[in-house]
């Protein structure tokens, strides 16, 4: 039986691929869900259509615009095609002509070559993308002496040059250093926003910085991006959630040592918040195992992205005090504060965070005296630099004052005073109901 003409393009296109209805409406789920990571819009995730409405489509049958979000997903579908053209009838057939002359091939080569010429001149001068790739580096590294706010910005009009020259080459291996340098950006556009307290951008930026990695197949990206989720994850209270982005960032081909003893600390975090001691302990002696020398260009790109002792040290604290483990918790902060005294810029923020860490594990241990001094410092620290890591560190460390009549009757109300003057100057605000221990990364 001779098939009828097709009623539309769309009937036509989906002929040629031999899709039936039920394979058709598979691919408009899947691509639905595809854009719904890209837009962060939970409508296309849902996104289907009834086999009725598929064959009116398809039968040219449809007479308006299909309800969102159809046509964006049609037009994913079958690229280049916009939906008006899908939905309208089929190309006029052609009707034989003769065998192309020798003008015609000579016209024909003509239009290639200006396509290509018009192809190599769509692109940006090498020098150009060295200066991104230095800029993305110098952010990376002066985050730890910049304030949030200020850093956040910077990021954010570099993000937006290199959005603008995306538009500018045609050049695979230049699209992939502006893609990478794109996804370095709303990495570090993730941390100054958590460390602003704004969790939902931070979770959002965090998870571009996935898609920029997923796009061009960079496994130490996507390794970085995935372990701030995770973080992010436990912060906003849900550890079985980080525990899943955890295992998928160790899942990414490429990473190096320093970002295998990130992701371990990162583990150890999730494991203590999850009350299973027994797989902190082993993520933090995995963390602390020689690695084999492997580097990779992310986090051996330094600044923020790097994973020193220092921070390791930092972070293994943190999660001894999640698991009331006060010896060791002191000892990592000891550790970690006579690393930092040995960097060139000490009293930096990060090092206030472990200061505080090191006086909750002598509270926790019912060492007080020295705490009040261990706070003087902290106290000192300007409104700007008063990330969330260290306002909620310093907030947890008054209730546990509040918590333990000894150590409010030897410390004296005054402390609990400056703790409460500190966070009300702050630029960030603890999270509500007091929120889970921070990091330290």
């Amino acid at each position: 039986m001779t098939q009828q003409e097709p009623k539309s393009l769309l009937q036509s296109l989906v002929r040629s691929r031999g899709w039936s209805y039920t394979e058709a409406a598979k691919e408009f789920r899947r691509y639905g869900r595809l854009l719904a990571e890209e837009l962060d819009d939970g409508d296309y995730r849902t996104a289907d259509v009834s086999e009725p409405t598929w064959r009116r489509w398809t039968g040219g049958r449809q007479r308006r615009m299909p309800n969102g979000p159809a046509p964006r997903i049609l037009e994913r579908m079958f690229p280049g095609r916009s939906v008006q053209e899908l939905l309208g009838p089929p190309p006029v057939a052609v009707t034989l002509r003769p065998a192309p002359n020798e003008r015609d091939i000579a016209m024909t080569a003509r239009n290639a070559a200006a396509h290509a010429g018009n192809a190599a001149s769509a692109h940006l001068p090498d020098m150009t993308l060295d200066q991104i790739d230095d800029d993305v580096r110098s952010l990376a590294v002066a985050y730890d002496t910049t304030d949030p706010g200020t850093a956040f910005r910077d990021c954010n009009r570099l993000l937006l040059d290199i959005q603008n020259k995306l538009e500018r080459t045609l050049r695979p291996r230049q699209e992939e250093r502006l893609y990478l340098a794109a996804g370095m950006l709303t990495s570090l556009l993730s941390v100054a926003a958590f460390d602003l307290a704004a969790l939902g951008p931070a979770v959002q930026f965090a998870r571009t910085s996935a898609m920029y990695g997923q796009t061009i197949e960079h496994g130490p990206l996507q390794a970085y991006a995935h372990g701030v989720l995770a973080y992010l994850a436990y912060w906003d209270s849900q550890p079985s959630s980080a525990l899943r982005h955890i295992k998928l960032a160790m899942s990414f081909g490429g990473v190096g040592d320093m970002g295998r003893v990130r992701l371990h600390a990162i583990e150890a975090r999730t494991f203590a918040h999850l009350g299973r001691p027994r797989e902190s302990a082993r993520a933090i002696q995995a963390a602390l195992e020689p690695g084999s020398g492997l580097r990779d260009e992310l986090h051996d790109s330094g600044g923020e992205f790097a994973f020193h002792p220092p921070r390791a040290a930092m972070s293994h604290a943190a999660t001894y005090l999640v698991l009331r483990d006060s010896k060791h918790a002191e000892e990592s902060a000891m550790h970690a504060l006579r690393l930092l005294a040995q960097e060139a810029t000490p009293d930096r923020p990060v090092q206030m965070q472990v200061t505080v860490d090191l006086a909750r594990a002598r509270l926790l241990r019912g060492e007080l005296d020295g705490v009040d001094d261990a706070l003087g410092p902290v106290f000192q620290t300007s409104a700007e630099w008063r990330t969330i890591g260290l306002v909620d560190r310093v907030s947890k460390l008054r209730m546990e004052l509040a918590r333990s009549e000894t150590a409010r009757a030897h410390l004296g109300k005054e402390v609990e005073e400056r703790i409460e003057e500190f966070v009300a100057l702050a630029a960030a605000r603890p999270l509500p109901g007091g929120g889970p221990l921070p990091i330290g990364l």
